[in-house]
């Protein structure tokens, strides 16, 4: 019983400190450019993530890939394939669907068409993976630094937004699946952006 109250309690300070941490922040420029756009166009920044306590992705990767390996010959090779699978398949989708839901009220739509007079440029910078083990759990996180640049012009950022402290799943039962966690970090962060973007340009 001590156990179980221990890592009910480590779980709560967990997510409490997460949430709390949760914000936008915008770093320069202005999103005034936006008002009256019906498109803007997405890329994807993976290079030079942070993934938990290791300074890059690739770390992560080499170290999991090989004990997973040691366990069970071909689970680490096929783990691998899986995460770096999840961005295009999972994480990306996620982040776009939960954006154009609440940005869907301003006619704004964030999509992948290249037709948009501004492109959005989402680099993630960190992903904490989390973990659930029955008794205690650490939910998963992303931050983001999202770079708004003219399409024609990628050299002319109107505006840089950093997204800190997006939370994935932490409850239930269904969220051992580490890239389910992550997938809905990056539901939360387009939820996040969208409402703030819907709200600083308006209708």
């Amino acid at each position: 019983m001590k156990t179980i109250k221990l890592g009910l309690f480590t779980l709560l300070v967990g997510i409490t400190s997460v949430v709390t941490a949760q914000k936008i922040t915008i770093l320069d420029g202005s999103l005034n450019s936006l008002k009256g756009q019906k498109i803007i166009n997405v890329e994807y920044d993976w290079t030079n993530s942070k993934v938990g306590k290791f300074a890059n992705e690739q770390e992560y990767i080499d170290k999991k890939t090989k004990e997973y390996n040691e366990k069970e010959a071909g689970k680490g090779t096929k783990w691998a394939e899986s995460w770096k699978g999840d961005k295009t398949g999972r994480f990306e989708p996620e982040f776009e669907k939960l954006f154009n839901k609440y940005t869907g009220k301003t006619g704004l739509y964030l999509g992948n068409e290249k037709t948009g007079k501004y492109t959005a440029i989402v680099k993630t910078t960190f992903i904490e993976p989390g973990f659930n083990i029955y008794v205690t759990k650490k939910p998963a996180s992303v931050d983001l630094t999202i770079k708004i640049v003219e399409t024609d012009n990628p050299d002319k950022v109107i505006c840089t937004i950093v997204s800190k402290g997006n939370l994935g799943r932490s409850f239930g039962m269904n969220d051992y699946d580490t890239g389910l966690r992550i997938s809905e970090s990056y539901a939360l962060a387009g939820k996040k952006l969208g409402a703030y973007i819907a709200k600083a340009i308006g209708k």
